[in-house]
């Protein structure tokens, strides 16, 4: 069954390692699908932060962040995508300061997303003043694939380069739809 919103918007969210398209796929997904996409707050947040970031920091992120999709959702055209969620932020801090926080646990399983799209490391790492982790694509693919199935959450492995990485999330998210219609029509 959707778990969209009270109206209608079916909510994906694209998660992965840093320097798997996950922006570029929200923004083409979006044009594709002819709706809004929330942007990565914490790209703008530490751009423009002038110290090292804190464990606060992390959290102060994905509350703007959430509070930017609740805005969204409204304009938004059924689809909503998200480019990054909680799963990162408790990842994120967990990496960074060897520590959870319950905010990211409550948030996980309070604001679920219908669908999750994962990122598969297969691009070539690319070099950002914001990226922290060079050749640990796939230690956090892990990461965020175990957690995505502790919760049995509803998501597909993106892979592939140029179109086919598009191509290939337009399908998930087909399929995804498709099944949730259908499920949806034997209530």
């Amino acid at each position: 069954m959707i778990k969209s919103n009270s109206k209608g918007i079916t909510r994906i969210a694209i998660i992965g390692p840093e320097s798997t398209g996950k922006s570029l796929l929200a923004e083409q997904l979006s044009d594709h699908f002819d709706t809004n996409w929330i942007p990565e707050y914490a790209r703008i947040f530490l751009s423009e932060l002038n110290r090292p970031y804190t464990a606060a920091d992390i959290i102060e992120i994905y509350k703007t962040q959430f509070i930017q999709e609740k805005t969204e959702s409204c304009k938004a055209n059924k689809l909503l995508f998200v480019d990054t969620e909680f799963i990162i932020g408790k990842v994120w801090m967990e990496h960074a300061f060897k520590t959870s926080h319950e905010y990211f646990d409550q948030m996980i399983q309070q604001a679920p997303y219908d669908l999750y799209l994962l990122t598969y490391p297969d691009l070539p790492w690319e070099y950002d003043p914001l990226r922290e982790n060079p050749g640990k694509g796939m230690y956090f693919y892990e990461w965020y694939k175990r957690i995505l199935i502790e919760h049995q959450f509803s998501y597909g492995v993106v892979t592939g380069t140029g179109n086919l990485r598009l191509t290939g999330a337009k399908e998930i998210i087909e399929q995804y739809l498709k099944k949730s219609k259908s499920a949806n029509a034997d209530c």
